[in-house]
């Protein structure tokens, strides 16, 4: 079954019923291969990818079950979307009113005129997207090979006197020429103090004997993501950030030891939560344990304090717990797992012991 059929099949998608889907990631996933711009209609009988004449041809060869129709002057996406609702006697349509914005909603809703309703998707195809198949985890498998042999490969290279802006470029630059096909999202380097900013942009401090350096990266094949953190010593850290080190990598073995299909993402969230803030670290930790990823970086479930839902065989989800303290630094730690019935698989597969270079 196709990915489109499957969401067909998921809304119960009769005769007088269609999908109209604007979201990048989702019309990829829908059509199998579509990485242009433009929106899917998916009705009972047709599958359409509506398009500029810059994306037609390559529509054509990514996404070849599919019907192409170009937008042309006099003949905007909104007047073909009104056509094909007339044509296949189209009552109601469901779209994806989390993604567009109210003004391009409301252009839809006039083009397709009051006797056609118009209904949340309610984000289906992203619950589709949850289990991934063999072919999808084949490509993340590939992403997170990439991901943790650039590691290893940027390790001698960092020197004294090197830039955190430096590091991310020659991060980058490494997991590319190992074959990523782009990067999964910004290249996040934080030294010394910076290391308790979660979401470091890297800039021009230089690292030092005695910093601790966190790392989080990511390649991406085949349009799915990697997601990898890990922070290195270079030279002797504090005997402080040592035990923050081994706080966050005992939690987050714990976590993956515990993690599998039928467990509750908050129960896994708790576990690290629990064990960080017995160490002396409570608030420290001020996000959530792990996202799934796939063909956003970010996607769901997650394991968090705000999620109950249970993890089923299939997921690809992140482990990432981490301490932050201002003035002094912090340590994240991250795996990309594959959730299996009977526990999980590390796709991320780098040392995580503490490395001092």
């Amino acid at each position: 079954m196709t990915a489109s059929e499957r969401l067909a099949d998921l809304l119960r998608l009769g005769s007088g019923s269609a999908v109209i889907i604007f979201d990048p990631s989702n019309m990829f996933y829908l059509t199998e291969g579509y990485t242009g711009e433009g929106l899917v209609f998916i009705s009972q009988n047709r599958r359409i990818i509506v398009t500029d004449f810059r994306y037609t041809e390559q529509a054509g060869r990514q996404a070849p079950a599919f019907e192409v129709l170009m937008t042309e002057k006099g003949r905007s996406a909104d007047q073909i979307l009104a056509e094909l609702v007339q044509q296949e006697g189209i009552t109601g349509v469901r779209t994806e009113t989390n993604y567009l914005s109210v003004d391009r909603y409301n252009k839809l809703r006039a083009a397709l005129g009051e006797e056609v309703s118009c209904l949340p998707l309610d984000e289906a195809p992203q619950k589709l997207r949850q289990i991934k198949t063999p072919l999808e985890v084949m490509a993340i498998r590939k992403a997170c090979k990439i991901t943790a042999d650039a590691f290893r490969a940027i390790l001698p290279k960092i020197r004294e006197g090197m830039t955190e802006k430096e590091l991310q470029i020659e991060l980058n630059f490494t997991m590319l020429r190992m074959g990523a096909e782009t990067l999964a999202f910004d290249t996040i380097i934080a030294s010394g103090e910076n290391g308790s900013l979660p979401h470091a942009i890297p800039g021009e401090r230089v690292i030092r004997r005695g910093d601790m350096i966190t790392m989080d990266f990511g390649a991406k094949v085949g349009n799915y993501c990697a997601d990898m953190t890990r922070t290195v010593a270079f030279g002797q850290p504090s005997e402080e950030m040592r035990r923050i080190y081994d706080t966050v990598l005992r939690a987050q073995t714990m976590c993956e030891d515990a993690l599998c299909a039928g467990k509750n993402c908050f129960d896994i969230d708790k576990l690290a939560r629990d064990y960080i803030d017995a160490r002396g670290y409570a608030g420290k930790f001020g996000h959530g344990l792990g996202h799934s990823v796939g063909i956003d970086i970010h996607e769901e479930p997650r394991l968090s304090p705000s999620c109950q839902e249970t993890l089923k065989a299939g997921v690809v989800i992140t482990v990432e717990p981490g301490v932050y303290v201002p003035g002094l630094g912090g340590v994240r730690i991250e795996d990309t797992c594959l959730v299996k019935e009977n526990g999980c698989e590390a796709l991320t597969d780098a040392d995580k012991q503490l490395i001092i270079l």
